[in-house]
C-alpha cells in the first residue's frame, strides 16, 4: 500500500535573497506576499501545466539535480493518479511565477475506501465527519523555504492560504493528512501551519504505525 504523505517542505531558497544576520527582518504588519494570487486549475489546466508543477516541486525538494529528476518523476506520476479521484482540486500560488501550491481529494462519504492508505489510520473521533462527506484529504502542498521560515502564524502565509482554500472551497468540516512520523521536517511545518494530532495533541496519542493522522480546521 501507497500511503499520500504531504509534501516536505524545501530546504532552498527560490527568492533569491540572502540568509544571515545582514538580511532584513521579515515585515509584521500587511502581507508581503500580497502579490501571490491563488487560483484553482482545471483537470485540463492541470495537464497543461505538469511540466510546471513538476519543476515546481524539484526545485523545492532539495538535492542536486540527480535528486530533482527522481522526484520530478515520482510526483508527477502519483499527481497523474490522484487528480483522476472524484472532487480532486488542486490551487496554484503565482506572481510573476509558479511559486507554490496544495491538492486534494474529498473523502467518499460512504466510506474511506477510496482515500488512498487513509481507512487504517483515521480515527474513531473523525468517522462521522468522514461519513458525513465533509472529510478532505489534503494530499500534498509545496511551497518555498521561506513559507516554513517565517510568519508561520499569520493569516496571509501561503501556506495557511492553501490549505485554508482547499477547505473552503470544498466546504469541508475537516481537512486531515498523514505524515510519516520520521519526518520531522514536515511534521514541524504543518504544525507551525496550524495542524494538529488527531487523537490529543501529542505524537505518540495519535500515531498508528509508521504513520500519524493530522488534523485541520478550516
Amino acid at each position: 500500500m501507497t500511503v499520500n504523505v504531504p509534501v516536505r517542505p524545501t530546504t532552498t531558497e527560490r527568492d533569491g535573497r540572502p540568509v544571515g544576520p545582514n538580511r532584513p527582518r521579515a515585515e509584521r504588519g500587511s502581507s508581503p506576499l500580497a502579490g501571490e494570487r491563488v487560483r484553482p486549475l482545471t483537470r485540463r489546466q492541470i495537464e497543461d501545466r505538469f511540466r510546471d508543477l513538476g519543476d515546481l516541486y524539484a526545485q523545492t525538494s532539495g538535492g542536486g539535480p540527480r535528486a530533482w529528476n527522481q522526484a520530478r518523476g515520482a510526483f508527477l506520476r502519483q499527481l497523474a493518479a490522484d487528480v483522476r479521484r472524484p472532487g480532486f482540486s488542486l490551487l496554484i500560488a503565482e506572481s510573476t511565477v509558479l511559486t507554490g501550491c496544495a491538492y486534494g481529494y474529498p473523502v467518499p462519504g460512504g466510506g474511506t475506501g477510496g482515500a488512498r492508505g487513509l481507512d487504517a489510520y483515521l480515527p474513531r473521533s473523525v468517522l462521522p465527519v468522514a461519513a458525513s462527506g465533509r472529510l478532505f484529504l489534503v494530499s500534498g502542498i509545496i511551497v518555498p523555504a521561506r513559507v516554513r521560515r517565517r510568519n508561520q502564524d499569520r493569516a496571509w502565509n501561503l501556506a495557511r492560504r492553501l490549505q485554508k482554500r482547499l477547505l473552503t472551497e470544498h466546504d469541508a468540516a475537516l481537512g486531515v493528512t498523514l505524515v510519516d512520523r520520521t519526518d520531522v521536517t514536515t511534521v514541524h511545518a504543518l504544525r507551525s501551519w496550524g495542524w494538529r494530532y488527531a487523537e490529543g495533541d501529542t505524537l505518540q496519542a495519535s500515531l498508528l504505525g509508521q504513520y500519524g493522522v493530522l488534523l485541520l480546521a478550516p
